[in-house]
């Protein structure tokens, strides 16, 4: 919602701005030179990027128009999930969750947690990190380091999307150059004309440069620094995890082991002690 707020602001101030200063919106109507530049940017994005980029690019556009899904409500109903498979863990012993971990979708320690199961990647870096504790023959040194892995590859490839764009959004002023410079040889073949229709192909040559630029720091540019933002955000969510889990691998109790989770947070989204301990003890008599 906040993108479409704000491409509508780009529009007001940029064109509104043109219209109150006595120009005309309509020379601003250009399909051709948009066909210029949009077609070579996106050729450009093509021959640029793999089709896992072009794929993992696709998928990340529709998240931009969506609030975020890493919310505080979320958070905490990862950390009671957490407390409550500790818990097992401390009462019962590593083998006792080993059913739990094997089909989280049936297990009844996670479908209390509906949101959490809906999130596949954190679902399953949970699990596989707890069976590789049930196995106990990794220690915590060596479990952090995988996870420390793990984290930066998701990184990584999280990061291709954000960076195709940002690409595509650097390549657009020199498109719409290219898209100006077509327009001055288009007027250069007709230079017969009288002055004022050569004065009106001239403004249609430069509506190019102007539009390449316009597309690139009005609109595609700040779709590139919105999914690092995102990505940031999911990447937290791995980092939360790594340190209840270590925490725990080192000895401290469930709670205190989420506890450690919870300082990892960002304060936007951290829930405090209190209300923490409030939705574990809710969840608990569920």
């Amino acid at each position: 919602m906040l993108v479409i707020i704000g491409y509508v602001v780009v529009c007001v101030g940029v064109f509104g701005g043109f219209a109150m200063n006595g120009g005309h919106l309509a020379a601003l109507l250009q399909p051709l030179e948009l066909v210029m530049i949009g077609g070579g940017a996106a050729g450009a994005f093509l021959v640029g990027n793999n089709a896992k980029t072009l794929k993992a690019t696709l998928g990340a556009i529709p998240t931009l128009f969506k609030g975020s899904r890493y919310t505080k409500d979320l958070y905490m109903e990862m950390m009671s999930l957490l407390f409550d498979v500790l818990s097992k863990v401390r009462k019962e012993g590593l083998m006792s969750i080993e059913g739990d971990i094997d089909s989280p979708e049936q297990s009844p320690l996670f479908s209390k947690y509906p949101s959490v199961l809906e999130d596949h990647h954190i679902v399953e870096f949970m699990t596989d990190y707890l069976r590789l504790m049930v196995s106990g023959n990794m220690d915590a040194f060596q479990i952090e380091n995988l996870m420390d892995i793990e984290i930066e590859t998701h990184h990584h490839e999280g990061a291709a999307p954000a960076h195709a764009i940002a690409k595509l959004g650097d390549g657009m002023p020199a498109f719409g150059i290219v898209a100006a410079v077509m327009g001055v040889v288009h007027t250069m073949e007709s230079v017969g004309l009288p002055p004022a229709e050569l004065g009106i192909l001239i403004a249609h040559a430069l509506v190019g440069t102007f539009l390449g630029i316009l597309l690139a720091y009005g609109f595609v540019g700040p779709l590139s620094s919105l999914l690092e933002q995102k990505l940031e955000e999911s990447t937290k969510m791995y980092q939360c995890v790594k340190v209840t889990l270590l925490a725990s691998l080192n000895g401290y109790a469930p709670a205190l082991a989420v506890e450690f989770g919870r300082k990892v947070l960002y304060s936007t989204e951290r829930p405090t002690f209190s209300e923490l301990e409030d939705h574990i003890k809710k969840s608990k008599s569920k």
